[in-house]
């Protein structure tokens, strides 16, 4: 089984490197030429696309786990992310924000309180109100930081400040009772320590079988998928210079600090909710 594991990745390797050869050879070609061969890409590219629409409707069909199963493949990942067959891992922002302030309203219900956006302010702040008990509560400063501020960044990794539009409660010695006053772990896995991660740099990770890499920028940290969209190559061995990652292997450039794909705008890495708890950083892969 590892020996046909190892013959299929070489195999693999060998195909992406054919196909780099053939890139380094095109682009030596004159103007016209270049175009002829991209509009013939573009056919094939097409051609292929509807192919596999029709096979993607036929096996939703009858195997859906399966069709789950197959994309879990990081080629089958990629192939399908570059002809935009699998929708975008990335909802509009305000569907994000409001999808944070509904994983923590059970814990601010059950204290009689609830929390509401009030304002986004682009691109990087969102202002929020606590409203019942939690508006006057003591331990609001808490429940904003342990609680909604860190679901905000979580889902919103774009967004590096929430602003609650609440007057400051004094702290007046009575024991303080938030929501989130302990640690809230469940479905959540801890990949490494802050000081493992190069500041500027990435360091890449595995956990149950999934390929990562975490990025970070002084006390901000990002976790994508360890997968190019060109190829679904690994990105790891990437370089990193001012905050954009560029693939060794076809040269697509991505903002670490969004995911984004900067050779095909539009497109972005999949990105996986991270947070941390002390010096440790775990991250959300279910």
């Amino acid at each position: 089984m590892t020996q046909l594991t190892t013959e299929k990745r070489q195999s693999l390797e060998d195909l992406i490197a054919e196909i780099g050869r053939y890139e380094q050879i095109v682009i030596q070609w004159d103007k016209n030429q270049q175009v002829v061969v991209e509009r013939l890409k573009e056919a094939i590219e097409s051609l292929h696309k509807e192919a596999l629409t029709r096979l993607i409707k036929t096996v939703k069909k009858e195997a859906l786990p399966a069709l789950r199963e197959a994309v879990e493949d990081e080629l089958v990942y990629g192939i399908l992310r570059y002809h935009d067959l699998i929708k975008p891992p990335t909802p509009p922002l305000e569907k994000r924000i409001e999808q944070a302030l509904e994983s923590v309203r059970p814990g601010l219900k059950s204290h009689h309180g609830d929390v509401e956006l009030v304002a986004i302010k682009l691109p990087d702040t969102v202002e929020v109100q606590l409203v019942g008990t939690c508006s006057n509560c003591p331990a609001s400063t808490l429940t904003m930081k342990q609680g909604v501020e860190q679901a905000i960044k979580t889902y919103c990794p774009e967004i590096t400040k929430v602003i609650s539009v609440n007057h400051t409660v004094t702290y007046t010695g009575e024991k303080i009772d938030s929501p989130f006053a302990t640690s809230q772990d469940a479905g959540w896995v801890a990949l490494a320590r802050v000081d493992e991660i190069p500041n500027g740099g990435i360091l890449p990770l595995e956990v149950e079988g999934l390929k990562l890499i975490l990025v970070r920028k002084n006390n901000i940290i990002k976790g994508y998928r360890n997968s190019c969209m060109h190829l679904a190559m690994p990105l790891d061995t990437g370089e990193v210079e001012n905050g954009v990652l560029t693939c060794l292997h076809h040269g697509f450039k991505y903002r670490l600090e969004t995911g984004e794909c900067l050779t095909s705008p539009g497109m972005f890495l999949e990105a996986y909710p991270v947070k941390r708890s002390g010096e440790k950083v775990l991250i959300k892969v279910a």
